[in-house]
């Protein structure tokens, strides 16, 4: 019981949220895991700084005359020897643009015939909100989590005007439908990618739990909503079976039956270590803290792949702490009662000791392989988004609702690593033209 309530966010896969209020017992303060260094806090010597600048074509000039002296005679007529200029950047009054197309009606003398003029595509109703607004309903909804009642506020507060909930679906709606070849690209790129990383997390769906899976790289991100978290939704999504990759994931089982090669998320060991030395007083957990730090280290520090004879006392010294964990014996002094069935439980100690002897290729596959990272970080920032949106906007009312999230959200996320502006991209697809990324194996 003891060693349960000292669990946390650092010493474990609990999340921050449960560690309780700032200041209650215990949350663990804050420890970054970077080595020290010499450096100075702040920005580094060499660093692009970013700041507000004046440019040289301002859209209004206001005119400042000097008329008299502040001390003796009238200047109107004095001609000005230099100016002081300030500029202040600000926004201009929110205001829609309304374009009324006018379409004439002729009839053909010869003939009898009414014609008229083709009104462009998109243009359907006789009144209708144009798809760069409607863009902003998307990409406010879907990249901010704002929940559709108060989005149709804050716009009404704003341009004077308030959208309907039902507009403001439906444009999810549209967007979702023309993004179906964005996303049969993106899972190509994803399956033929050299390093993807992989996550799920759960989220509330029509007051039940589904799973939110996650595929991604630097420059692609794929989401997708099933019931189940395992290898039916992975096969489901079907990247995974085509993947013959560096998979980079934490040590879920599923992610096993695939054919590829594995790296797992040694972020996810340092938390186990961390609880094992400091709850446990187990000593080679330190030492292997330090150890898989240390090689991060020196990997980053070469900068380029390690020879056989550079990477041999390494190893060397990871196989031995292990074996000072199992010569220690991590046994607790009263074993868990045997179950009915199946093997004897293991102590967490056992289990992390097993997982970084039997899996040692994949815990140090960073080491093996320079472009493999540290830890699965990629697809934690990726999925974790998840969280702030049901804590924002609460859970989804329908299975169709958080698909069409997933998908919007992995064309939002991908614009975003390829650097593309957002709402350029979401008017694009609302058009049917959305971009298709850049089909690159490197990554």
């Amino acid at each position: 019981m003891e060693e349960q309530i000292a669990k946390n966010s650092r010493n474990s896969s609990k999340p921050p949220s449960s560690d309780g209020l700032k200041g209650a017992d215990p949350k663990p303060k804050p420890k970054s895991l970077r080595k020290k260094t010499n450096q100075k806090q702040g920005g580094q010597e060499g660093h692009t700084g970013h700041t507000l600048e004046q440019t040289e074509t301002p859209d209004h000039t206001i005119h400042l005359p000097v008329t008299t002296c502040s001390c003796c005679t009238d200047l109107t007529n004095v001609q000005a020897t230099n100016l002081d200029c300030r500029q202040v950047f600000e926004i201009p009054e929110p205001k829609l643009e309304v374009f009324e197309y006018q379409s004439e009606i002729k009839i053909c003398p010869n003939c009898g015939q009414t014609n008229k003029g083709q009104f462009p595509e998109g243009v359907n109703s006789s009144v209708q909100y144009g798809p760069r607004f409607r863009g902003m309903l998307v990409y406010m909804q879907n990249q901010h989590f704002m929940p559709a009642a108060r989005l149709s506020q804050m716009v009404s507060d704003l341009y004077g005007t308030a959208p309907s909930v039902a507009t403001i679906l439906n444009a999810s709606s549209r967007i979702h439908d023309n993004l179906a070849s964005f996303e049969e690209a993106i899972v190509e790129t994803l399956s033929n990618s050299k390093i993807l990383h992989v996550d799920e997390s759960g989220l509330r769906v029509v007051k039940k739990l589904y799973w939110l899976h996650s595929a991604s790289t630097e420059t692609v991100t794929f989401y997708g909503v099933h019931e189940k978290r395992g290898a039916l939704a992975t096969d489901h999504f079907n990247i995974l079976p085509q993947f013959s990759g560096r998979l980079i994931h934490d040590f879920w089982k599923p992610y096993f039956k695939y054919d590829c090669d594995h790296g797992l998320c040694n972020a996810h060991h340092l938390r186990e270590l961390v609880f094992l030395f400091e709850q446990q007083g187990q000593l080679w957990a330190k030492d292997m803290f330090e150890l898989l730090l240390d090689m991060n280290v020196f990997i980053n520090e070469q900068n380029m792949q390690l020879s056989s004879e550079q990477m041999e006392p390494w190893i060397k010294w990871y196989r031995e702490i292990i074996a000072d964990g199992w010569a220690g014996d991590p046994l607790p002094k009263k074993l868990p009662k045997k179950k009915k069935r199946g093997r004897r439980a293991k102590t967490k100690a056992q289990n992390l000791l097993v997982r970084l002897g039997e899996f040692e290729e994949s815990v140090l596959a960073f080491f093996h392989d320079a472009s493999v990272p540290f830890t699965n970080n990629l697809a934690e920032q990726d999925i974790r988004m998840i969280k702030v949106r049901q804590k924002i906007s609460g859970c989804f009312r329908s299975v169709h609702g958080a698909e069409y999230f997933a998908r919007i959200r992995s064309y939002l996320s991908t614009a975003r690593k390829q650097g593309r502006n957002i709402l350029d991209s979401i008017t694009d697809a609302i058009n049917g033209t959305p971009f298709h990324p850049a089909v690159s194996f490197s990554s």
